[in-house]
């Protein structure tokens, strides 16, 4: 699968923020306006589901669910800035992500259900290895400015470690995807898929 239809889903989450709102820290009297701010736009923002129906509500409620956690995380960060609390954002964005894009699949069904659910599971896979990997290099890069010698190589080899296991996870959940969308297929050409797909994934 091409990798852009991974990150499409997650672009979609994270324009809905806004932008460079973690550039400075809040005081305590603006994270407490903030809040009032996300509670009132989370309010509105369900209260206008209520003119949908069916699946297209329960997507307008999950996204509105998914920007009131995302303005939230970004709130706290921004109001006591941390690595773990920008860490924090970016696993909100995307979770948020995941079950906007869990719920649109069941617009479908079938093996297209499936194979979308799938293509949601690995875009948050691609999103929470990525927020590991820089969780990991940001505390690393801290670890080598503050000390020297074995300790920053420690640092070092954490860090690779990291970016190993995460390109696997990625790889791992990319599999599933292609692996799933052969079950479309039936006998020889299911098998040929499959082939193809383990042969991709270096599964042989």
């Amino acid at each position: 699968m091409n990798k852009r239809n991974y990150q499409t889903v997650a672009i979609a989450v994270m324009l809905a923020v806004s932008a460079g709102a973690m550039a400075q820290s809040l005081s305590k009297a603006e994270y407490k306006a903030g809040t009032q701010t996300i509670a009132s736009d989370y309010k509105a923002a369900k209260t206008a589901c209520a003119s949908s129906s069916g699946n297209a509500k329960d997507i307008c409620i999950a996204e509105a669910k998914g920007k009131e956690k995302v303005a939230k995380a970004e709130l706290q960060a921004r109001y006591k800035p941390s690595m773990q609390a920008h860490h924090k954002t970016r696993m909100a964005m995307a979770h948020a992500t995941y079950n906007v894009a869990k719920q649109r699949c069941d617009d479908l069904a079938g093996n297209p259900k499936d194979v979308c659910v799938k293509e949601a599971v690995a875009a948050r896979t691609v999103a929470e290895a990525d927020a590991k990997v820089q969780l990991k290099t940001a505390q690393a890069n801290k670890t080598a400015n503050e000390t020297s010698g074995d300790a920053r190589a420690k640092a070092d080899s954490k860090t690779a470690n990291v970016r190993q296991d995460a390109a696997a996870d990625k790889r791992e959940a990319q599999y599933k995807v292609e692996k799933e969308k052969c079950d479309a297929l039936a006998s020889t050409a299911k098998d040929n898929c499959l082939a193809q797909a383990k042969a991709g994934f270096g599964k042989l």
